[in-house]
């Protein structure tokens, strides 16, 4: 065994080291019973939540009153100057929906609205009136107000019982809301108010989210009876026009729904399956003569094309302001626009120099790639893996989101009272105790270190089954039971260690956090100074973020091929990096490369064949083939970036392997294959 001082003792192969070892141990057991104690607490607290607290309160509408008030809430005009707000606070709780507060809304969840301020009154139903309006009844306040013509009755409109609130409830008469029984003057009375009033016409709705939504044949009825002319009208935007936009807003809405629903086998052939087929006809053309230089140079002359290109337009910016005449731009602004242009092309040109200097190690990149997709190709079902990560983490989000909304609702409910000219509306304001605002911390430490670790447990499985594969001396008996065992060995014994390595990620992750809390803390102190310490230790602790997560993804390589702990493999992993920093550095770069070039290759190619398939087939049968596509281009964006997020792994993992074969094994006994070896001997 050999040492040196600086760079740490090369790796010496275990005894009868015939890949990764088979004799496995518990690794990093107390971190595997830390996260199972997160999980259990994290339950624990979300039941208590479920329990003491209340998630109809944070999802349910609130109606116009809010709370039972301290002061009078009947507001005359002259007291306000137009669309001013003032504020009044209030202290019993009246949610639709709920039994909260003096008065039970159990049996009325829905609320309709009666002015443009978001002010409403809960309803046991959304009104359906068959697409008509009844002018001649209000939606008030207290309830019905109906005069001589209307239609609508209790059954179609059952308004909660407001008698609780006493005199102090706005209440309809017929000089404040309709005047000689005309609905053209009501719609511009004081207790309607254009829609800024305390009162509202019967209209047809449709329910959408526990709101009652009014529809366009509803508002066309009645604009044809109220506001035929559009008179009295107000820069404020009418309750009429606003229903009318949310109307047009659910009707391209309603197409879209419809678009996706006719496409809907097209999306998931082309959204989901085409990507993970395309994606191995990506790996397998990385393999052939030819096409990988192309693919690597062509992304290395990019990123310099764009330094000079940066360069050349900067330079050409300053040159244009300092001839303006008159002179827009400062002597200031032109400089540092000419000193940014010479700043891109030394950048570039010192990566030129970089790349010429760095090009037989890219070379050497280049063969890790092609052994990554051979490694793909052999065990298809690693690319499979992920859509299992996503399935627990979705799972882990569904409980997780339950026991936070519930936690939220713990806090001391009430309600803010806005008035403006004659009406009120009420908002929600929620204060926190300290415990409260504590668990909330907690939930997003839960959040965070359990996304974290399951991402670090996928990155584990990947490099044991790519390390099994790359000491197989015989590849022909690697296949999908290769990731299949990998999986199991991974949850089995080095559960610990990406519970360790995400810990430490979650850990710097929740400081970025509370660094960004204190940073909103002085932004409304309007602290200078304050903020620019904390933006240094913002930026600080995001480049830490960035080398914990370069040196736990090589240490877990560490775990999957020899089974050692996390310090241990991390030590490890540093200093076979640290011994090999210029070949690190190059198939960074380039796997990076590799990875955005796949993704953009396999998203275009999937969309563009869906994009002539759609319009051959379904063009007549659609109003627009843009949001389809749009759903096929996202889709396929994340399944290359899933197919590629693997790939990058099989990358990193492979370099991993072959220096740690180098140093453990001479020249005859490694495992590299012969045209990799092969690769490494023509670029010496």
């Amino acid at each position: 065994m050999t040492k040196d001082e600086d760079m740490g003792e090369k790796l010496t192969a275990p005894p009868d080291f015939s890949g990764p070892t088979a004799r496995r141990r518990f690794t990093d057991v107390i971190f595997t019973l830390l996260l199972w104690m997160m999980w259990i607490s994290m339950t624990g607290l979300g039941i208590y939540a479920m329990q003491n607290g209340d998630y109809r309160l944070i999802l349910y509408p609130l109606d116009y009153a809010g709370n039972l008030p301290r002061i009078r809430v009947a507001i005359s005009r002259a007291e306000f100057r137009p669309h001013a707000w003032t504020l009044a606070t209030y202290d019993a709780q009246k949610v639709c929906g709920t039994e909260k507060g003096s008065i039970d809304m159990t049996d009325y969840p829905y609320l309709y609205y009666v002015n443009d301020y978001s002010g409403g009154v809960c309803v046991k139903r959304c009104p359906n009136l068959n697409g008509k309006a009844d002018p001649y009844t209000l939606v008030t306040y207290d309830g019905l107000y109906q005069v001589s013509g209307s239609f609508v009755t209790d059954a179609d409109i059952s308004v909660a019982n407001y008698s609780a609130l006493g005199n102090n409830t706005l209440i309809c008469t017929a000089d404040s809301c309709y005047p000689d029984g005309d609905p053209e003057r009501a719609y511009t009375s004081a207790g309607v108010n254009r829609g800024k009033g305390y009162s509202w016409f019967a209209v047809d709705t449709y329910e959408l989210m526990w709101r009652c939504v009014f529809t366009d044949e509803g508002t066309a009825a009645l604009n044809a009876v109220v506001n035929p002319n559009g008179n009295g009208t107000d820069p404020i935007i009418d309750m009429a026009t606003q229903n009318e936009n949310i109307r047009a807003g659910y009707d391209v809405w309603h197409n879209l729904f419809g678009d996706l629903w006719v496409t809907r086998y097209y999306i998931v052939a082309f959204g989901f399956g085409a990507p993970i087929v395309v994606g191995f006809i990506y790996a397998y053309m990385m393999r052939m003569p030819g096409v990988l230089p192309i693919m690597v140079w062509a992304s290395i002359f990019a990123t310099v094309g764009i330094f000079f290109f940066g360069g050349y337009y900067a330079g050409a910016t300053a040159s244009v302001w300092d001839s303006a005449d008159p002179q827009v731009y400062t002597d200031q602004e032109i400089n540092i626009a000419t000193y940014a242009s010479y700043a891109l092309y030394a950048a570039g040109g010192i990566l030129v120099l970089l790349f010429l200097f760095m090009r037989t190690r890219i070379q050497l990149a280049m063969g890790c790639v092609k052994e990554a997709s051979k490694a793909m190709i052999q065990m298809p079902l690693i690319i499979c893996f992920p859509v299992l990560q996503g399935l627990g983490f979705l799972a882990f989000m569904t409980a997780w989101t339950v026991y936070s909304v519930n936690i939220a609702s713990m806090g001391e409910f009430s309600t803010k009272t806005y008035a403006a000219a004659t009406v009120q509306i009420s908002v929600r304001s929620f204060e926190f105790s300290d415990f409260v605002e504590r668990c909330g911390w907690y939930m997003l430490f839960c959040f965070v270190w359990s996304g974290q670790f399951i991402l670090a447990l996928g990155q584990i499985v990947f490099a044991m089954a790519v390390a099994k594969w790359y000491f197989a001396r015989d590849k022909s008996t690697i296949g999908n039971s290769t990731v299949l065992a990998s999986i199991s060995t991974s949850i089995i014994y080095h559960t610990g260690t990406a519970a360790f390595g995400s810990l430490i990620i979650a850990i710097i992750k929740m400081i970025r956090s509370f660094i960004a809390y204190l940073q909103r803390k002085a932004e409304e102190m309007n602290s200078s100074i304050a903020k620019c310490i904390l933006c240094c230790f913002q930026c600080c602790f995001f480049c830490l973020e960035k080398c914990m997560k370069f040196l736990n993804k090589n240490a877990y390589i560490q775990t999957a091929i020899f089974g050692s702990s996390f310090c241990t493999s991390a030590k490890e992993a540093f200093f076979l990096i640290l011994r090999n920093a210029a070949r690190v550095a190059a198939i960074t770069y380039v796997s990076g490369g590799v990875v955005f070039v796949g993704k953009i290759f396999i998203t275009t190619f999937t969309t563009g064949i869906a994009y002539l398939a759609i319009e051959k087939y379904l063009s007549e049968q659609l109003y627009s083939a843009i949001g389809p596509l749009f759903f096929i281009a996202v889709a396929s964006w994340f399944i290359a970036g899933m197919f590629m997020c693997v790939y990058d792994m099989g990358i990193a993992t492979i370099l991993q392997c072959f220096v740690a074969d180098e140093e453990m094994f001479s020249p005859d006994q490694r495992y590299a294959e012969g045209g990799l070896i092969a690769w490494v001997d023509s670029q010496k």
